[in-house]
């Protein structure tokens, strides 16, 4: 796959719900890495996908995951 678009989110989950939301994000099509992290922020995502419409499409996604409460998108410069 050639990737075009390499994105990053930080998500915010209700309490205990991480492992649950990550195991799921998992399961996307373009997720290279997920994990749990401390801080401000609960979950890590690491994107890459061929353009701004499938970022779109699998930010979307990830935002309805049952238990994400707030994220933020980054996109990486090339």
């Amino acid at each position: 796959m050639m990737v075009g678009v390499i994105a990053y989110m930080l998500l915010v989950t209700d309490t205990g719900k991480e492992y649950e939301i990550i195991k799921e994000i998992k399961k996307l099509k373009g997720v290279t890495e997920c994990r749990a992290v401390y801080g401000e922020f609960d979950v890590f995502v690491r994107l890459e996908v061929d353009d701004l419409s499938a970022l779109d499409e699998i930010v979307t996604q990830i935002r309805r995951i049952p238990g994400s409460i707030q994220s933020t998108t980054l996109l990486g410069s090339p």
